[in-house]
């Protein structure tokens, strides 16, 4: 099948690249697992909070089907991210200058 539409609307995508992107999730869960055990101090968060950015990415637009939906979702789906990560940064900010 192609990346073309069919009669339901529906996007189909190959198994290969279905495939491709499973691995991709699982080697970047190895690299999860490999920087949790280094210490980098802070960057620790940075560095697990990046990897798990990536990874849901791959499965909110592929798994999810959110890269073939139009504008209006995408723009809304970006906007709930935004606001999470306003109020994990905003904690993190809390956490980090308690006293």
């Amino acid at each position: 099948m192609s990346h073309a539409q069919n009669e339901s609307g529906s996007h189909p995508l190959s198994y290969r690249f279905l495939a491709a992107i499973w691995a991709a999730l699982l080697t970047l869960t190895a690299l999860t697992i490999f920087a949790a055990r280094i210490d980098l101090g802070f960057f620790n968060v940075v560095a697990a909070l990046g990897i798990a950015s990536i990874k849901s990415s791959l499965v909110i637009f592929f798994f999810m089907h959110l890269k073939y939906e139009n504008r209006t979702i995408k723009t809304m789906v970006l906007v709930a991210f935004v606001v999470l990560a306003i109020c994990i940064g905003l904690t993190f900010f809390d956490v980090g200058f308690r006293r």
